[in-house]
């Protein structure tokens, strides 16, 4: 694809994800996707249901044949899904004591099924759609290694691809705690991965990031899981696609330790005393 093309595919995921808020926020259900946020404003959900279908209809299109468009579609709107029901259902008081991985394994062991548990398991099950439908692509990267080791070479790739999509987007759903974080970290990886075969998928999740990102950055509207699970689900499909078994392996090595960092550490805390990702954190969001 071309630049143009890939230009006029970011384009197309900002228009849809913009019209898809539009359309969610003056819905019956919109005023329950009000939530307050961390300086006491009201926002709206609705940005996170607006960038999952803007994004997947975009990468899909950009996509570069129709199993990886597939794969798309799957990953994104699937990764949507499961955070807006834990969006929705997550708020509720008998859900906020489960935090974290762990938390959510704790709760289940008590015989508890959390709303964060459940979308776990459904961004992990998008995950390895996407990676099996990545493993009938020609072009992936991956794809002639498959071919020369059979069955184990392709269950080897496809689950790696699995963890790749799934830890890229619990990584972007873990930033996504200020204004416009969640959506400056999708562009700062996806505008690289807008290149070579699969860059359309990239550019249509870019679109739809950068689309959204002056009400997010305004405290107008938030992401919330479904549209920080979303947009990482489809930058991970870009990264699965261009690397091989030990590219995505690399990844998921580096997307595992963050995601452990996470349980101790505070990426916030963390951002706010290194200097550069301070004030890019803070660039175009409202003052205090």
């Amino acid at each position: 694809m071309s630049m143009l093309g890939r230009l006029l595919v970011a384009g197309a995921g900002a228009a849809v994800a913009r019209y898809a808020l539009r359309e969610v926020r003056t819905a019956p259900v919109g005023p329950a996707l009000e939530r307050t946020n961390f300086r006491g404003r009201t926002v709206t959900l609705a940005a996170g249901p607006a960038l999952a279908a803007g994004a997947s209809a975009a990468a899909a299109f950009g996509a570069p044949g129709a199993a990886a468009g597939a794969a798309a579609l799957v990953a994104g709107a699937g990764a949507g899904a499961v955070g807006l029901y834990d969006d929705v259902v997550g708020s509720r008081p008998e859900q906020k004591t489960a935090k974290g991985f762990a938390g959510h394994l704790a709760a289940l062991r008590e015989g508890r099924v959390t709303a964060g548990l459940v979308k776990i398991v459904g961004v992990g099950a998008a995950g390895l759609g996407a990676a099996a439908l990545l493993a009938a692509d020609p072009t992936v990267a991956a794809h002639r290694r498959r071919q020369r080791h059979g069955a184990l070479g392709r269950g080897v790739d496809v689950l790696l691809g699995a963890g790749v999509i799934a830890g890229t987007a619990n990584l972007v759903n873990l930033l996504d705690l200020r204004p416009g974080r969640a959506a400056k970290s999708g562009l700062l990886l996806g505008v690289p991965l807008a290149g070579g075969p699969h860059g359309g998928i990239a550019a249509g999740a870019v679109g739809a990031a950068a689309g959204l990102l002056p009400a997010d950055l305004a405290e107008d509207v938030m992401l919330g899981d479904s549209g920080a699970n979303a947009l990482g689900a489809l930058l991970g499909v870009g990264l699965a696609a261009r690397t091989g078994p030990l590219g995505r392996a690399g990844i998921l090595a580096a997307l595992a330790g963050l995601t452990a960092a996470s349980e101790k550490v505070s990426f916030t805390a963390v951002i706010q005393r290194t200097p550069g990702l301070r004030e890019l954190d803070a660039l175009g969001r409202r003052a205090d």
